[in-house]
């Protein structure tokens, strides 16, 4: 066989194929191959369908994995380029080739949009809305700058805007809300409450009708991001004052509001007048833990334990909490501060990807010890990771959405080792895919984002992907099947 350094046509490569794709397993006799040397992704994936291969009927796109990175050349350039001669066994792990996040529509809002949430059959409200969701009824929940919610149908309608301040809105800028079900919403913001909504539609659909229904008191700074458990109606908040609050939708079992925080209390009598023209019921928190000692970025619960939730500060800290008891089970300390959490169910514990102000996102395995906090960086962004999502349709997928303008793909499959430059140790992650800013097309693009910054992302099964930013826009792009099983 041809030695790597000197040009041969007729030089072969041995492989090896697998997959973790159960329904295109090859037989052992066939999963050892004499190749080409100069064979790309395009004739390996035409080997894999011929006849005396897998014989799919249709021919099927194919990616390849070699030691956890997509092959984007020659197998021979890969050889040369990684010190291993053509002698070399190479393993690849095939996967079907991922689909690119085609932009699909986006709808314009009055100002920033600071927060999406989507509600779909697949979605985790229409989950939770159970035999109750009402098929086909797809819709985008906003929340903007202008202290307002609005719900869009899937052609970029608004169906419903939630009432201003003075009706029982919020009185400054909202930036995040969630779907509980298809009939309960939930949304914070700089005004420091929680508002709990009964969202309702007309029978044609064409109209609906926020009414609020709870106001919770208890953070004494502004309210960053909001997390909500629709299966036991709990609230989990994180806030600037550096507390994670604990809440609930039922003001039976929500303890009374701390008398000092009600607008009643300090407010003007400008103010009393306006807030006197709705009356909602008011609530404190079942549990408030000042537990970080700089403004707490987000929190989560726990994918499968309602139990245990998750905060990270721009302390640089990782916290796992006991939110029976509202505990600090364990802290992990970063080298950055945190800005977003999002968690990715793998066996008993999650995966938890916290979003930095260093432009990474760093992964991290909260049972491990600090020593190593970190089990992967994901590298690629230019400008801060300020939300979150995992796939929903597979463990290894997730999207961030930065100020720098973009939502990025990540499949944590593609993962190689770290460079010198880079700290030496764990693994490192690039995109898979950027999805940039529809606005912005045609136009010179912003390193630093600057007039499209993302602020927030979601990635629904039904509905793609999800964001919006400081275009003033909410964005959908394609979002199924990009990241293949």
């Amino acid at each position: 066989m041809a030695d790597s350094n000197g040009p041969d046509a007729h030089a072969q490569v041995k492989v090896i194929f697998t997959t973790t794709e159960a329904d295109l397993q090859l037989p052992e006799s066939k999963s050892q191959l004499l190749v080409p040397a100069d064979i790309r992704r395009y004739g390996l994936s035409r080997i894999l369908n011929s006849e005396s291969m897998l014989a799919t009927p249709n021919p099927i796109p194919f990616d390849f994995l070699v030691n956890g990175t997509f092959l984007t050349t020659t197998l021979e350039d890969y050889l040369k380029e990684n010190g291993l001669s053509l002698e070399t066994n190479v393993t690849l792990q095939y996967v079907r080739s991922l689909i690119p996040p085609v932009y699909q529509a986006s709808f314009e809002h009055d100002d920033w949009v600071s927060a999406v949430d989507v509600l779909s059959q697949t979605s985790p409200a229409g989950i939770w809305s159970g035999d109750n969701f009402q098929q086909g009824r797809d819709r985008i929940l906003s929340a903007s700058y202008d202290g307002l919610l609005r719900i869009w149908n899937s052609s970029g309608q608004v169906i419903a805007t939630s009432p201003a301040g003075s009706l029982g809105g919020h009185s400054a800028s909202v930036k995040s809300a969630k779907f509980l079900s298809q009939n309960q919403i939930a949304s914070a913001g700089l005004d420091r409450t929680v508002r709990v909504w009964k969202y309702t539609e007309s029978a044609d659909e064409q109209s609906g009708e926020f009414k609020p229904t709870l106001e919770l008191y208890g953070h004494k700074g502004a309210i960053e991001s909001l997390a909500v458990e629709g299966a036991s109606k709990r609230i989990l908040t994180a806030g600037l004052d550096g507390s994670i609050g604990l809440w609930s939708t039922s003001k039976s079992s929500s303890p009374a509001a701390p008398t000092e925080l009600l607008p009643s209390t300090h407010s003007t009598k400008r103010r009393k007048i306006a807030s006197s023209a709705v009356s909602t019921a008011q609530r404190g928190a079942l549990h408030l833990m000042n537990i970080h000692t700089g403004p707490a970025s987000a929190a989560i619960f726990d994918p499968r334990d309602r139990t245990v939730g998750y905060s990270v500060s721009q302390d640089h800290t990782v916290k796992t909490l006991d939110l029976a008891t509202g505990t600090v089970v364990s802290t992990l300390a970063t080298s950055n501060p945190l800005l977003s959490l999002a968690a990715i169910t793998r066996g008993s514990s999650p995966l938890l990807a916290a979003g930095t102000s260093a432009r990474h996102i760093t992964m991290v395995d909260p049972r491990v010890s600090s020593n190593t906090t970190s089990v992967m960086t994901l590298r690629g962004h230019s400008n801060k990771v300020v939300s979150l999502a995992a796939s929903p349709e597979n463990d290894y997928a997730l999207i961030s959405g930065s100020h720098d303008g973009t939502v990025r793909i990540w499949d944590l499959r593609s993962v190689r080792p770290a460079t010198k430059d880079e700290g030496g140790i764990g693994g490192v992650s690039e995109p898979v895919y950027s999805i940039e800013r529809e606005s912005r097309s045609g136009k010179k693009k912003s390193v630093t984002g600057d007039g499209c910054k993302v602020f927030s992302a979601a990635w629904d099964k039904t509905l793609g992907i999800v964001s919006g930013g400081e275009d003033k826009r909410v964005q959908i792009n394609q979002g199924r099947d990009i990241i293949s099983s």
